[in-house]
């Protein structure tokens, strides 16, 4: 019961993004809700919620704010963080991802595989910031942390 069942993307008043970024969200989404490990924590010796949760994910105020909602609905809180801490490593993220989808058009196998190990290394950094972040407030697995993280690079794309 420790999972999303559901998650949505407000990307409202972003620039319609391209369609690999487009395609990123869509295997990210696909992804996560086939397989994660998500848990809200108690606050104040209070016992947590439980799930499985609905997330809404949307950038406010230069914040990215994650409202949690039981499966019926039911509003369970927000978690709102500062995007300061992912800017420089969304920023590598979107260049890796540039020169992968370069690479992939006329590269041979080998250097393609070299960028894309590269591009795994500052995936797995942005997925250890947003449990860095979490921490305290919810748990996470590093699969769960990484769909996360590409779904907060398709919003930070446009905001």
């Amino acid at each position: 019961m420790s999972r999303i069942c559901q998650i949505e993307i407000d990307d409202s008043g972003l620039p319609t993004p391209t369609p690999e970024i487009e395609q990123e969200r869509k295997v990210a989404v696909f992804d996560l809700l086939e397989d994660n490990s998500f848990r809200l924590l108690g606050r104040d010796g209070s016992a947590p919620p439980s799930g499985p949760y609905t997330m809404n994910l949307a950038i406010r105020e230069r914040r990215l704010v994650v409202s949690i909602c039981a499966e019926n609905g039911e509003p369970l809180g927000e978690i709102i963080l500062s995007l300061g801490p992912f800017r420089q490593v969304v920023k590598d993220y979107y260049q890796i991802c540039a020169s992968y989808f370069d690479a992939v058009k006329r590269l041979p196998p080998s250097q393609i595989e070299a960028i894309d190990m590269a591009r795994r290394g500052i995936h797995n950094e942005g997925a250890r910031i947003l449990q860095e972040r979490l921490e305290g407030k919810a748990e996470l697995d590093i699969d769960t942390a990484r769909r996360l993280f590409t779904l907060i690079c398709v919003l930070h794309f446009g905001g």
